[in-house]
Formats: C-alpha cells, sequence, structure tokens
C-alpha cells in the first residue's frame, strides 16, 4: 500500500517538475516580449517588457515645460503605470495558458 502512495506521490513530483520547467520557459519568452503605453496623446511614450520592467522611455520635447514639470512627471507616470499594467495584463494570460485557467495561489 505505501509503494502505491510513493508512486502516485513520484507522478505528482514530476509533473511539478515539467510545470516547474514550463513556467521557467514562460518567463524566459515573456521577458523578450514588450508593450507599449503612451500618455499625453502620444508625447511619452514608456514600454515594459513581460518581466515588468521598463525598457524605454520617450518623452518628446514639445511636452517638456520648465514651467509645468508636475504635467510632465504626470505623464511619465500615467505612461509607465500603463505599461506596466499590460506587462502584468500579458503574463497573467500567458499564465492562464500555462495552467488551463487553475488558479495556483502564490504564483503571481
Amino acid at each position: 500500500m505505501a509503494r502505491g502512495g510513493m508512486g502516485g506521490m513520484g507522478g505528482l513530483m514530476k509533473q511539478a517538475q515539467q510545470m516547474q520547467k514550463k513556467m521557467a520557459q514562460m518567463q524566459e519568452e515573456l521577458a523578450q516580449k514588450e508593450v507599449e503605453a503612451t500618455a499625453g496623446g502620444g508625447m511619452v511614450k514608456a514600454v515594459a517588457n513581460g518581466s515588468q520592467q521598463l525598457v524605454s522611455l520617450t518623452i518628446e520635447k514639445e511636452v517638456v515645460d520648465p514651467e509645468d514639470i508636475e504635467m510632465l512627471q504626470d505623464l511619465v507616470l500615467a505612461a509607465s503605470n500603463e505599461a506596466l499594467a499590460k506587462a502584468q495584463q500579458m503574463m497573467q494570460e500567458e499564465m492562464a495558458k500555462l495552467t488551463g485557467g487553475m488558479n495556483i495561489p502564490g504564483m503571481f
């Protein structure tokens, strides 16, 4: 009886290792994918990757006004936050494909 239990446990461990390997591969692939967000009618553009890191930030010179630094800061924050939210959504969609929609607590 104990042997049957161990066989089941071994199978579970193998499945967990396969899932871990697939997740590592997915994370590598996501790191290569990028999403873009803009603010101020495209005057500020932020690009983030699937690892949820900003990879570039472009600010058009027309939006740079030394008299209104707060507006520029707001635009940068808005574009950055939207790009990071899109990266998060992309990661969640890929994770759902990997897990078949199963909610696994603590994964992301």
